[in-house]
């Protein structure tokens, strides 16, 4: 470590933002605005705005344009709010350059709502972009004479068109991985290869900047304008295609490490992998402190210290001396060392990754170059172009045969869940205890037997480690995803059922909110889905896991599918049907008078009736009484007064409410709360919608009952927790008031 001072630097770089942020400062979750700026922006929404254009895009819903030195213009002053991502009521030709006044509803980058979700406010921190700027119309428009990036955009387009016109259907995927274009992916693709642990294709990463960079140099350098020339030559066009391609995190790493190594070979000095990481990492918290909690971040460069670190010393361990052995043990330690992160992040670690990587890592340079020749020679001729992408397609269709085998496998990932922040510490401490002690006995000279034990018992430790421990309660989630229902259910013993997922103000909301969510705790399967009623807000989600487990798209599995058993079935009603019959999931149908036992609780259906006709969803939707010891959750779907009269008579004292259609004024009535008395009752809603839900009236009833009302548009994710006596609440968005007894 001495002798790469650098190094050095970098972990006290990274003790003192670790330090800074934990005792508040803000050196990584900064807001530009003032405080009373920022009160005053999120009481008074309407803003006006100004900045440059640095990018313009076109989506499916809206056109988006990136601002940088963009100011807040509040009382006629101009206050700095640095970069804005703004999305137009109508699309415009706005060229990168161009500087614009506009207006519109100025919101802060939103924080995840559920556990496992993806957090936005960190990512775009990243790109020191605090705020979206929504529904906005342009005031003022005026040329600026700043070309570079636009050209490098238009480039970008153009290429983009030529790969479709000479890729053909794969033209998505060399999108991707030559442009960094991933909008167009499709969806079964993006599932398959992260299931198959090589998603990191798709991106542009250091595999794709090491292959390009420096296969580039040396072609310059068979020319004869020497490696000076060749090396600032080829390190100016990289520099240029990681700008064009987006700029990821992971590729603007790679560049910093081409510029190292070339370098180091024009001064003719040694190449040193680590300080060269150090010095990245350095440059990149520098000019961005938030990149400490990315994601992007710390895989990219975990699997560089993979490389760089652990798999060094588990060759001189294991004394493997073959290519395809090396490979292996190069595969394992860039998985090892990146575990923690990939289940912190994600929840869930391709195991398959580790063999498919043995063929992908030393073959998608073929797709790679295949991609990068058509599209420059199909600028000339989209014959030629088509010719020079085929070997790319040949190899992308073994890619994609392969990964369809692979996700077939039920254990080709493990769902280990989100760990715990000392368990990853723990993890990281036994891995450089095994470092330590492998590096020593290795130059004591003893490659002996013993090392081998060491190995295996830090690895079986490790893991062991890092796997979510099991809670010793019952948890019921109601997750915030909008207009809508989905609540998730796990008793100690670890059985899981989940009670509607769906939504009418959010889409995928499967896979943005229940799969991480279920990801995160470590759930890999459903005993029952439960299913109130058929209306969109409460089986979109559900829709869709369905779909991606027919599909083997996601390893989540279900046993049972429970639907209210009416005589006029729905088409909603049918369609779920037929996707949980192609997943392989019994389908049950229930009424009044149906129990289950699940776990060490038991489940009493009390609606619909049997003689239900279900023309009225709501009114004969399933409702049932989950009791778990001396503990009682009644789960009600969307029914209103009627059905609450019909179930009285089976009802008593209860602890948990999941309160009826979002908090309607027309469900959850006197009569109904005065026997039940909840404890706790949970509402589900958007704090925008048009339903006016919940109702003050409902919510009066619920406070005057003695109940403690919870809103998941409020809390974000409500998870009741109870040891069957008593329970308690914890709120996702209420760090501070965590927790609170009942």
């Amino acid at each position: 470590m001495t002798r790469r001072p650098l190094s050095i630097v970098c972990l006290f770089l990274l003790l003192f933002l670790i330090l800074g942020d934990w005792l508040g400062f803000s050196l990584v979750r900064e807001n530009p605005l003032p405080v009373y700026l920022q009160q005053w922006v999120k009481e008074h929404p309407d803003s006006v705005i100004w900045g440059e254009v640095t990018s313009s895009r076109d989506t499916e819903f809206s056109q988006t344009v990136c601002l940088k030195k963009t100011y807040l213009i509040y009382k006629s002053k101009k206050f700095p709010i640095k970069n804005v991502k703004v999305f137009l009521k109508e699309k415009k030709e706005i060229p990168a350059g161009t500087y614009l006044m506009l207006s519109g509803k100025l919101e802060e980058v939103p924080l995840p709502c559920n556990p496992g979700e993806f957090n936005s406010r960190q990512y775009y921190a990243c790109h020191h972009t605090y705020y979206f700027l929504k529904k906005a119309s342009v005031k003022k428009q005026i040329s600026g004479k700043r070309v570079s990036v636009q050209l490098l955009w238009d480039l970008r387009e153009h290429l983009e068109r030529i790969l479709e016109e000479t890729t053909g259907e794969d033209s998505p995927i060399f999108s991707a991985m030559v442009l960094g274009e991933k909008e167009n992916l499709k969806e079964e693709v993006r599932f398959r290869y992260q299931m198959a642990g090589v998603i990191h294709i798709l991106a542009i990463s250091g595999l794709h900047i090491s292959l390009l960079g420096m296969g580039l140099y040396e072609v310059l350098k068979k020319t004869g304008i020497g490696v000076s020339v060749s090396g600032i030559a080829s390190l100016m066009i990289m520099v240029m295609y990681g700008v064009m391609t987006g700029g990821s995190v992971s590729a603007m790493r790679a560049i910093f490490m081409f510029l190292l190594a070339i370098g180091a070979r024009i001064l003719g000095r040694i190449y040193d992998l680590i300080t060269a990481l150090s010095l990245s990492a350095v440059m990149l918290l520098l000019e961005s402190p938030a990149y400490l909690y990315d994601a992007g971040f710390l895989l990219s460069f975990g699997a560089v210290l993979g490389v760089a670190v652990v798999f060094p010393v588990m060759q001189k361990v294991t004394a493997l001396k073959s290519k395809i052995g090396k490979s292996v043990l190069a595969s394992v330690s860039v998985q090892i060392t990146t575990l923690p992160l990939m289940l912190w992040f994600y929840g869930e670690v391709s195991l398959a990754g580790v063999f498919m990587n043995l063929l992908v890592l030393p073959t998608v340079g073929i797709v790679l170059l295949s991609g990068v020749m058509a599209a420059l020679t199909g600028t000339v001729s989209v014959v030629i172009g088509t010719a020079m992408a085929i070997p790319g397609r040949v190899v992308l269709g073994v890619y994609e045969k392969l990964s369809m085998c692979v996700c077939k496998v039920s254990f080709c990932t493990w769902t280990g869940g989100k760990p715990e922040l000392y368990q990853v510490i723990l993890y990281y401490m036994i891995l450089l205890f095994f470092i330590g002690v492998s590096v020593f006995r290795v130059k004591k000279g003893k490659k002996d037997f013993g090392i081998w034990i060491i190995s295996v018992f830090a690895v079986i430790c490790a893991v062991l480690v890092i796997g979510r421990k099991k809670s010793d309660f019952l948890e019921i989630t109601c997750l915030d995803i909008g207009q809508g229902d989905a609540i998730a259910a796990q008793f100690p013993t670890g059985e899981v059922f989940v009670v509607d997922g769906g939504s009418s103000s959010k889409k995928k909301i499967g896979q943005y909110q229940l799969l991480p969510f279920l990801r995160s705790r470590g759930i890999s399967y459903i005993d029952a889905i439960f299913v109130s009623h058929t209306d969109e807000d409460h089986i979109s989600g559900i829709r869709e896991l369905l779909d991606y487990m027919g599909k083997d798209l996601i390893s989540l599995k279900a046993g049972n599918l429970i639907l209210p058993e009416v005589l006029k079935k729905q088409e909603a009603w049918m369609e779920l049907k037929e996707l949980a019959e192609k997943a392989g999931v019994c389908v049950q149908t229930v009424n009044a008078g149906s129990v289950f036992s699940i776990g060490n609780g038991t489940i009493s259906v009390l609606s619909p009736q049997k003689d239900a006709t279900g023309e009225d969803v709501n009114e004969d939707a399933i409702v049932f009484l989950l009791e778990y010891k001396e503990f009682q959750g009644l789960f009600t779907g969307d029914v209103g007064e009627k059905t609450e009269k019909e179930i009285l008579s089976n009802l008593r004292d209860i602890d948990f409410l999941k309160v009826g259609h979002h908090g309607s004024r027309y469900s959850s009535s006197m009569l109904f709360l005065e026997k039940i008395l909840p404890e706790v009752s949970v509402i589900s809603c958007s704090d925008s919608n048009r339903y006016g839900h919940p109702s003050k009236e409902t919510v009066e009833r619920l406070e005057r009952v003695g109940s403690q009302v919870e809103y998941t548009m409020k809390s974000g994710a409500v998870t009741v927790i109870t040891d069957g006596y008593r329970i308690k609440v914890r709120r996702f968005k209420d760090p501070e008031k965590r927790f609170s007894s009942s």
